[in-house]
């Protein structure tokens, strides 16, 4: 994985170099191009990585902010936990490399001042957000997490996104894919040890089994390496996370998403949502508090913003079916 400075630089060596994909397999020497030119950048493509974000903001519901127990309105704070990982468009650092950008913090802001409070953020590693919500450290985390049925056991989530998977393709594609006959044949690209790649397996299986084609699938050992090998045409698509994609879609401008699908497969629709620790009396707050956003349309104007629109959800559950224990 790339750390966060490179990460932002590499999507903008890629939208700043039309002809960058003639230039082979050296994709650090294209990110080392790019680089310069993305460390003083406001925007990449026409998304906005400065740190002067002018986010959407809401106002105090003060029926919703009734829902929160009142040792948290007494202190006034939302205590946010979010990933440390660069992770554009969800989560990184602007090109000051310090303020926090992306959808998951501006999503917070907006339910933050729903119900009153100033926001609290603090960065740390993945399995620290757990760890920060079980200490009670932190009162949510909005950090990109999925609803499953193990997790439910120990924390309560209220959803604000569909967690989907994406198929990428080079611009101008025709083709679509909606299921495993779609890309029998194909070369793809998917990240080892992924729940895509599981994914993408089980489908060339199916194709196997029903006398079509299986899938070439690829790897590769950096994100750029997905996107030149998909702009010289040595794979026909990329799956990955469907924030990443619609983030490198609207930033680079060379590729589109010709197809989406829950990050749960065929089992169920993947949700991300808001967590808390379970029973500590914030989810309904949380879960009002979203639904009024998506009412008043600042929730829509927040996912548009980053390329997410496609992942909206029409209200706020508690606590839905999610992804099955392994």
């Amino acid at each position: 994985m790339l750390n966060r400075r490179a990460l932002v630089a590499s999507f903008a060596a890629l939208a700043a170099a039309p002809l960058l994909a003639a230039c082979g397999g050296d994709s650090d020497a294209a990110t080392r191009t790019g680089g310069a030119g993305a460390a003083g950048a406001k925007k990449v493509g026409n998304v906005n990585i400065g740190p002067d974000q002018n986010r959407i903001r809401g106002k105090k519901v003060d029926a919703i902010a009734a829902l929160l127990p009142e040792s948290v309105r007494r202190r006034g704070t939302l205590r946010l936990g979010g990933s440390a990982d660069a992770s554009p468009p969800l989560g990184f650092f602007a090109t000051d490399d310090k303020t926090r950008i992306g959808s998951e913090i501006d999503l917070a802001t907006l339910v933050a001042d729903t119900l009153g409070l100033k926001l609290q953020p603090e960065q740390v590693s993945w399995e620290n957000l757990f760890v920060g919500l079980d200490s009670g450290k932190f009162d949510a985390v909005f950090s990109n997490v999925t609803v499953t049925e193990e997790r439910k056991e120990k924390y309560d989530f209220a959803t604000y996104r569909l967690d989907n998977i994406a198929f990428e393709a080079k611009k101008g594609t025709d083709w679509r894919v909606e299921g495993p006959k779609d890309v029998a044949g194909k070369t793809i690209a998917v990240s080892s040890g992924t729940n895509q790649e599981k994914i993408l397996v089980d489908w060339s299986e199916q194709n196997e089994k029903a006398g079509r084609k299986p899938v070439a699938i690829k790897y590769f050992q950096k994100d750029t390496d997905y996107y030149l090998a998909l702009q010289s045409g040595r794979i026909d698509a990329y799956l990955g996370p469907s924030p990443a994609s619609a983030y490198h879609v609207a930033s680079a401008g060379q590729s589109q998403i010709i197809g989406t699908i829950s990050g749960g497969g065929d089992l169920v629709q993947g949700k991300i949502a808001a967590t808390t620790k379970k029973d500590s009396g914030l989810v309904d707050a949380y879960a009002a508090a979203l639904d009024h956003v998506i009412e008043n349309g600042s929730y829509a104007r927040v996912l548009k913003r980053w390329g997410l629109s496609s992942e909206a959800v029409p209200k706020s559950e508690i606590n839905p079916p999610g992804l099955p224990k392994p």
